[in-house]
């Protein structure tokens, strides 16, 4: 690899833009040719997907695309952006559990207790061994650079919300995977603005979206010869790796003094990266609060995503994952353009716009149903 660094160097082609075209295209068409032999061997072995009580399909479907984006990732990363590995020792190790427990779930379905006690030996390995921590929250709530054990609980917390979510909101096609591939080309853009020290999580979000748009042209497939879920294994590792690049997103606005690393400034990062993934957290917060509120347990399955509202209203899939995303786009949309105001103040909004995109359908509904009642 360093031999062909120097070859385009004296060439005078940029490294990167060829790491970034490869990463793309390698991670592309190795998951794209990938599926098909997981949809083989799945139906051959019936590893599918039973309809359920949440399920909103109606047959049975392979589950196992998540094995072809962790393949992909995994080779791709490890050629075009090996630093990261360098500098996060303990990340593959963590990828790696993460791709053991999620295919044990996808095909006996482990004890929840089970998965969350991965999920906390993942998180603290790249919490405390790689130092991947939320160290300040910019003044927000008034708190500004948090004590190391406090950070490290807090992180941990959060990279186990983050997992859990992206799992809750894959239940339509398209919906986490596009929500995926949008959040790892607005941290890919952010990095790239970032400058040179940041160009290994531009590729990693490069290699992010190249996946996800593989998986994407099978899971929205309307044969049933090709149609594809990424199961838990592919929902947890895109929930790993992007809460992965939210904190290190967070982490690069801090104000400190360290050779070599350019010094950027925005008290805003927290919430800018709480807004790029503000779907999986007010959906996972909006269900937890709705199962409160009927006295039922937070871990009991039922129909109250943002999804199955919208399939309420006689929407596709496809349409509805495509509602959903374009109006979470537009909050990101909206602190950007307000991401100098007063960081409490822009939270709170971006808050409210959030759960008022969660409570939409059911007005829609009420409307329609209140319409309906009086023309009868």
């Amino acid at each position: 690899m360093k031999n062909f660094e120097l070859f385009l160097n004296e060439t005078g082609i940029s490294i990167f833009y060829v790491k970034v075209g490869l990463g793309f295209l390698s991670s592309f068409l190795i998951t794209f040719f990938s599926i098909p032999t997981i949809i083989k061997i799945s139906k051959r072995k019936n590893l599918m997907d039973e309809p359920g009580v949440r399920s909103s399909h109606l047959r049975k479907i392979p589950n196992l695309g998540g094995i072809a984006m962790f393949y992909s990732i995994g080779v791709c990363t490890s050629i075009f952006a090996y630093e990261i590995f360098d500098l996060y020792k303990f990340l593959f190790a963590s990828l790696i559990i993460l791709l053991y427990v999620g295919i044990m779930d996808d095909i006996v379905v482990m004890r929840a207790y089970k998965k969350l006690v991965a999920q906390i030996i993942v998180s603290a390995f790249i919490v405390i061994g790689s130092d991947v921590r939320i160290r300040n929250l910019f003044g927000i709530f008034g708190v500004y650079e948090i004590h190391y054990f406090v950070s490290v609980i807090f992180t941990i917390l959060t990279f186990i919300i983050l997992i859990n979510a992206f799992n809750l909101i894959d239940g339509i096609d398209g919906l986490a995977g596009g929500y995926s591939l949008i959040s790892s080309a607005l941290f890919g853009i952010s990095y790239f603005r970032l400058g040179e020290y940041n160009y290994p999580l531009v590729i990693l979000s490069v290699v992010l979206i190249g996946s996800v748009l593989a998986f994407l042209y099978y899971n929205l497939s309307n044969l049933r010869t090709t149609k594809i879920f990424m199961g838990d294994t592919g929902s947890m590792l895109l929930g790993f790796l992007l809460a992965f690049t939210c904190i290190c997103f967070i982490d690069i606005f801090i104000d400190r003094n360290v050779v070599n690393v350019p010094r950027y400034h925005l008290k805003s990062a927290p919430v800018v990266a709480v807004a790029i993934l503000i779907l999986p957290i007010v959906d996972t917060l909006n269900v937890i609060i709705i199962r409160l509120w009927n006295k039922k347990s937070p871990f009991e399955a039922d129909k109250n995503h943002i999804h199955h509202k919208l399939l309420k209203l006689d929407l596709t899939h496809r349409r509805s994952s495509f509602y959903i995303i374009c109006y979470y786009l537009f909050i990101v949309i909206i602190t950007y353009c307000f991401r100098h105001i007063n960081v409490n103040l822009l939270l709170a909004v971006i808050l409210f716009l959030g759960f008022l995109g969660a409570y939409i359908p059911d007005i829609i509904i009420m409307l329609r149903n209140n319409k309906l009642k009086t023309e009868n």
